[in-house]
């Protein structure tokens, strides 16, 4: 499948790092297991739609299977709130247009810009847009998200001498984690905001610009080998060097503070990347080398193990069968069917205290003179 160079989904990225789209055509594309778990949950979101919006379309496919309950929920889910916004458009507009993975084409602003619309309803007033997020890890907000905006200008563009379409609503559906984010803006800002970046994105497409390390740098491809941001994050450690007073003021710590993410982030990122390039392309690292690592022992028949343990007359070989983690088992169930039958049994223990920035959402806590110790963080799932 052809890619964007300035794909919509890495909008995020090279509008704040121009040079980093190409950058990352350097080196391979990064395929994890949860990106391959949010492919087969957007194919099978894509052929439930069709079936639902045209069920006398023919669908060369089989019906999806799910790997286990919790993403069949999750897709169900997305689904009924697409479902619902189709009805309301057909409501408003009877001739609506209903695109499901539609390619969107937003070149007028990006050059060679085009990209995939999970859910895109064209109807007259509002043009919807609505994007699967089927992954757990960060929650992404529809509001101000350059992706939607691009997916919209695209959608816009095709439709828009067809329709009286006055808005565009993003929605971000993320049914893992209970979040659905929506955004309403007009024709006018959306076209707007649209012109405003089109100086940045030939910059971009052209691999202009300097280096911007940020927040953004998480899933670029290029951050293993990225000058800026290795030395981002070893400037606060070189500016404190030799420096009077021997000890760290408060406001230096608090600046140290707002780089522990992207410090421990890009570390770990430079050792996977080394150890991967090891392994895998035979790279020879100065002053390094692969060895064996430490193994734990196991047994390898079970069976045959205990039957040898209780011929010689040993008893007390087996342990407690014990009950799988709450992830496991809402996978198993689902988390709807989860809390009906064991959610009573379930409790949530007080969180261990977290440092975070003034930004962050959540209220401050009226701390007491408490043992850091009491605050159970071995029980999260």
């Amino acid at each position: 499948m052809a890619h964007a160079i300035l794909s919509a989904s890495g909008a995020y990225r090279w509008l704040a790092c121009t040079p980093s789209a190409r950058l990352e055509q350097q080196f391979k594309d990064e395929q994890s297991p949860y990106a391959a778990e949010g492919t087969r949950a957007h194919a099978a979101a894509e052929h439930i739609l069709v079936r639902e919006i045209w069920p006398e379309k023919a669908f060369p496919q089989d019906a999806p299977t799910f790997d286990d309950k919790e993403m069949e929920n999750a897709v169900r889910r997305y689904v009924d709130i697409c479902l619902e916004k189709v009805n309301e458009a057909r409501a408003r507009t009877q001739d609506a247009d209903i695109q499901v993975e539609a390619r969107v084409d937003f070149s007028r602003w990006v050059p060679e810009g085009f990209g995939t619309g999970d859910m895109v309803i064209v109807a007259d007033g509002v043009l919807e847009i609505v994007d699967l997020k089927y992954g757990k890890g960060v929650p992404v907000s529809a509001e101000n998200n350059p992706q939607m905006r691009l997916y919209a200008l695209g959608a816009y563009e095709a439709n828009n001498l067809f329709y009286d379409i006055e808005q565009v609503r993003m929605t971000i559906v993320q049914p893992r984690l209970d979040s659905i984010s929506s955004d309403l803006i007009s024709i006018e800002d959306l076209l707007a905001w649209g012109d405003s970046i089109k100086d940045t994105a030939l910059a971009a497409f052209d691999g202009k610009g300097k280096c911007n390390p940020g927040k953004h740098c998480g899933f670029c491809k290029a951050r293993h080998n990225c000058r800026a941001l290795a030395d981002k994050c070893m400037a606060e450690y070189r500016a404190h060097c030799d420096k009077e007073p021997k000890l760290l003021l408060d406001t230096e710590v608090a600046e140290i503070l707002d780089l522990v993410d992207m410090i421990t982030k890009w570390a770990k990122d430079i050792k996977d990347y080394a150890f991967n390039m090891a392994v895998n392309e035979g790279k020879i690292w100065p002053g390094y080398k692969l060895v064996e690592g430490r193994s734990s022992r196991k047994i390898v028949d079970p069976e045959s193990a205990a039957k040898a343990l209780l011929d010689a007359d040993y008893q007390d070989i087996y342990k407690p069968q014990e009950l799988k983690g709450i992830t496991d088992l809402t996978k198993l169930v689902g988390k709807k069917e989860l809390n009906t039958l064991i959610g009573k049994f379930i409790e949530k223990p007080e969180g261990k205290p977290t440092l975070v920035p003034l930004s962050d959402k959540r209220e401050p806590l009226e701390m007491k003179q408490v043992n850091v110790d009491d605050f159970d963080d071995t029980l999260v799932d």
